[in-house]
């Protein structure tokens, strides 16, 4: 498919992965159920793992459009980047031609335990890109030229997530823009933040629901976090090596 057929109609694209996600999600579950192997709360929906595979998948077929050969193109498999403060770490997707590192993409969701799992989420965001410049700046990825660090996430669009959450402030009060924010609002900010602070190239930030996701439906809380932006950031940092 060609860059511009792709760009052109990319939020059906995006549709057909959030579809997948909730699909996926749903017969893991099930499968987990029949097998008497269920996890512990909403847990066996995301150690079968698989759901982000469309996003992850649409995101490589951009790539391949935009010139690069799907060789260089690494999914699943041979996904390792050696690490600064850890030998290695695991990316979702990864573009490396001729020796030479030209992409790493996360690719991240929340269902539930919002409270549990907002700062997990991005303590690692944050750290998996301190680790990856870090080792950038100690030439691990040979002489490779500034890559494109990418940053996708996918949250649960539900009451809960976007019910205005208390802060606890008993010495410092926190930044303004937290204050009665939902967890929606904090990951928007978060989403920002990275681009803003150049920890990552581009980020992109949708929310879904399990009913309505699986027609492909999906919002977009804010226009600087599309995934249109994301992909024509990507695609103007690839034509520099096509």
């Amino acid at each position: 498919m060609k860059r511009e057929d792709i760009l052109h109609d990319l939020p059906a694209h995006v549709g057909r992965a959030v579809a997948h996600y909730w699909t996926t999600r749903s017969s893991q579950k099930e499968r987990q159920k029949e097998t008497g192997q269920t996890d512990q709360g909403l847990r066996g929906a995301v150690t079968g793992g698989a759901q982000m595979d469309g996003f992850g998948d649409l995101f490589a077929d951009i790539i391949v459009a935009a010139g690069i050969p799907g060789a260089c193109v690494h999914r699943r498999k041979d996904v390792e980047l050696p690490g600064f403060f850890r030998p290695t770490k695991e990316w979702d997707l990864l573009v490396v031609r001729d020796k030479t590192l030209l992409v790493a993409i996360e690719t991240k969701s929340q269902v539930g335990s919002f409270g549990n799992n907002f700062n997990n989420r991005t303590e690692e965001a944050m750290g998996s890109a301190l680790d990856l410049w870090t080792a950038y700046r100690e030439h691990a990825y040979l002489a490779s030229p500034h890559p494109f660090l990418g940053y996708f996430f996918m949250l649960e669009d539900c009451q809960k997530s976007r019910t205005p959450v208390k802060v606890s402030e008993p010495h410092f009060r926190v930044f303004p823009e937290f204050v009665g924010a939902s967890y929606c609002r904090r990951y928007e900010l978060f989403c920002r933040k990275l681009v803003l602070e150049r920890h990552y190239t581009a980020s992109a930030f949708i929310t879904s629901n399990a009913e309505d996701g699986r027609g492909g439906v999906f919002t977009t809380p804010a226009e600087d976090l599309a995934v249109e932006r994301f992909a024509k950031v990507l695609v103007g940092h690839l034509s520099a090596f096509v």
